[in-house]
């Protein structure tokens, strides 16, 4: 479980661990690089980071009850008071799910889930867009089944576009890899982002601070190969991850579905070979948009 509360004693200005600030700084570059490719400086950052310190205090660091103040947060945070004042009266932007995530995943989930519309190995097969005979496999038959609301040509087109999807020769739609990985869609693109590196980071930050039981974070790492040998090892890792993760998918999927009317069914989970569980929200905020599906993504 990760979404536990923390309890701290108010801060004295100890230092840092240097591990940790070692680690935080090799971490932001990546997430550096990417903000000056896309215009972000360091001021709007900065507003961000404000922002986010803000939040984590009042939603994690509780006063056993008390209200949470201005000055205690300053305090806790290092924001200056009037910048808490200021950005505790906004509303918080949420993190939106696309409408092509929020359905399309469960579409890829149960596309791969289903002896009709998988091969022997379990690779998912090519579906005509409607049934060739009636109860026949079909995109449309697929995408109405899990859900009514959105036409199978509206999906269809977004995941063309995007380039999660294809046309054969004989007009059969194809799935470009057996998982929800829009080629070209940013915002999709920034909205896994977002999500996978939140439940990586939450889970490792976890373990770090020591909560119990200990989250799943595991990776093989090698150095001193050629690039040949760098490429066998990715195609394996694709390969083999693909298998658990498929495996992981057709299991949650299983579960999702006995757990559907349940009061306690309140939890979301994150598997890549870290492992996240908690509460169905990000930083706090209840995620908005569509219903993520369950998928392999």
């Amino acid at each position: 479980m990760l979404d536990q509360k923390l309890s701290v004693a108010e801060p004295s200005s100890p230092a840092p661990p240097k591990a940790l600030i070692s680690a935080i700084k090799r971490l932001m570059r990546p997430l550096v690089r990417l903000l000056i490719a896309k215009n972000i400086g360091l001021p709007a950052f900065i507003e961000l980071v404000k922002e986010v310190y803000i939040g984590v205090a009042e939603d994690d660091f509780p006063t056993n009850g008390k209200r949470q103040t201005d000055s205690r947060i300053s305090l806790l945070t290092g924001v200056h008071r009037k910048d808490v004042k200021r950005l505790r009266a906004m509303t918080p932007e949420a993190f939106s799910v696309p409408k092509s995530v929020g359905l399309g995943p469960l579409v890829v989930a149960r596309w791969l889930n289903n002896a009709n519309t998988t091969d022997a190995s379990g690779q998912p097969l090519a579906l005509p867009r409607q049934p060739a005979t009636p109860g026949s496999a079909s995109f449309d038959g697929l995408v109405e089944s899990v859900s009514k609301d959105i036409r199978p040509r509206a999906l269809l087109d977004e995941w063309l576009r995007l380039g999660v999807a294809r046309m054969d020769a004989q007009e059969r739609v194809v799935l470009n890899r057996s998982a929800f990985i829009p080629e070209k869609g940013f915002e999709e693109k920034a909205y896994f982002l977002g999500r996978n590196i939140h439940d990586h980071l939450a889970s490792a930050s976890s373990n770090l601070l020591n909560v119990k039981p200990a989250a799943l974070d595991r990776s093989v790492h090698y150095t001193g190969l050629t690039p040949e040998s760098a490429k066998t090892v990715a195609e394996a890792a694709e390969r083999l991850g693909m298998q658990s993760l498929l495996a992981v998918n057709r299991l949650a999927l299983d579960l999702a579905e006995q757990d559907k009317d349940k009061a306690d069914a309140t939890r979301r989970v994150n598997f890549g070979l870290y492992f996240f569980d908690g509460a169905s929200t990000l930083n706090g905020s209840a995620v908005q948009g569509s219903p993520e599906g369950d998928s392999v993504k």
